[in-house]
């Protein structure tokens, strides 16, 4: 297993489109989220505050350039596993290694490990610079909830990866990937939690359940959701990658 995943890895980061979706991962999030921290800060202080929501939360302000961030994230999920169909280089990974699950398993840990890196960074910067940006308005990572929310932003990112790298096993293009992916997270998630009598039942949707992940409020049921969302994805890609001709 040791070596296939050193294969795994020297694909990871010899593939320039991998390599880049990471790097844009931590660069939007970072960027986004001192726009956002000035944005609100300069609105307070110039007398707009009705710009601002109501419901204002400096804590989860922290976390908005993550919801744009993740698209790369995404992305780089769905390179990881497509870009081997895409250009037939599966057959050679499968002739060199035979057992189908230790191949798929090894490609979606190497890229776990990538993905958790740059997850953690991502937060442990992003943050603080937002709350940089609100100046007065902002809190500390020392306030009640704070490093728990921090943590609960780490793994949504970890698992979003796997989610969506199960999910291009099993569909096995990029495009197909990111045309179902993008629309879920971005359009279907959002406008489902809006909907009177349905948003019960979307909020734990993926993207739903990683935002109430970090909140300061109790993060367990919907850390279960994106776990049960997780293994799923995971289990159909194994299921499709071993029982599906290459």
């Amino acid at each position: 297993m040791t070596a296939v995943m050193l294969a795994e890895w020297t694909k990871l980061r010899t593939i320039r489109s991998t390599v880049w979706t990471l790097a844009l991962t931590f660069l939007i999030s970072v960027g986004l989220a001192a726009a956002s921290g000035f944005s609100v800060r300069n609105a307070y202080e110039s007398g707009n505050a009705a710009m601002v929501r109501p419901d204002f939360d400096p804590v989860y302000s922290g976390f908005v350039g993550l919801l744009y961030g993740q698209l790369a994230l995404i992305t780089f999920g769905a390179l990881l596993v497509t870009s081997e169909f895409g250009t037939g280089t599966m057959r050679a990974t499968l002739a060199a290694v035979p057992r189908r699950g230790l191949a798929y398993g090894s490609k979606l840990l190497v890229g776990c490990g990538a993905a958790l890196v740059v997850a953690v960074a991502t937060v442990l910067v992003s943050w603080p610079v937002n709350q940089a940006g609100l100046g007065p308005y902002g809190t500390s990572m020392a306030a009640p909830g704070v490093p728990r929310a921090l943590a609960g932003a780490a793994v949504y990112l970890t698992l979003i990866y796997l989610f969506s790298a199960g999910v291009a096993a099993i569909l096995r293009s990029t495009a197909l990937t990111l045309g179902i992916l993008i629309p879920l997270f971005f359009i279907v998630g959002p406008v489902l939690s809006r909907i009177p009598g349905v948003s019960a039942v979307a909020r734990y949707l993926p993207d739903q359940a990683g935002q109430r992940l970090m909140d300061t409020e109790d993060p367990l049921p919907a850390l279960l959701a994106l776990i049960a969302w997780t293994a799923a994805a995971v289990g159909a890609g194994y299921a499709s990658v071993r029982s599906r001709d290459v």
